[in-house]
């Protein structure tokens, strides 16, 4: 897929996104409440990616920013 087309293909799904808030305060109680769920599961998605990436950039950085002695690898050399 070309960066045009994936932009093209983010923009359709960013109007519908609208569209679909334009239309929320005149919905059924339960298209809103499938609404909310699908939000908060993308909103969970995002936060436990956020959780993950910081987790995997402690053990190896460490809080100082310099990386951790304790997994560098160490190279061999023949004697």
């Amino acid at each position: 897929m070309s960066s045009e087309g994936f932009l093209k293909e983010i923009q359709a799904i960013g109007e519908k996104f609208l569209l679909k808030l334009q239309k929320l305060p005149k919905a059924e109680p339960v298209e809103i409440a499938c609404f909310s769920v699908v939000l908060l599961f993308i909103a969970t998605v995002l936060v436990l990616t956020i959780i993950a990436c910081s987790c995997c950039c402690y053990s190896c950085c460490g809080c100082d920013g310099r990386p951790d002695p304790r997994h560098r690898k160490s190279q061999v050399r023949p004697a």
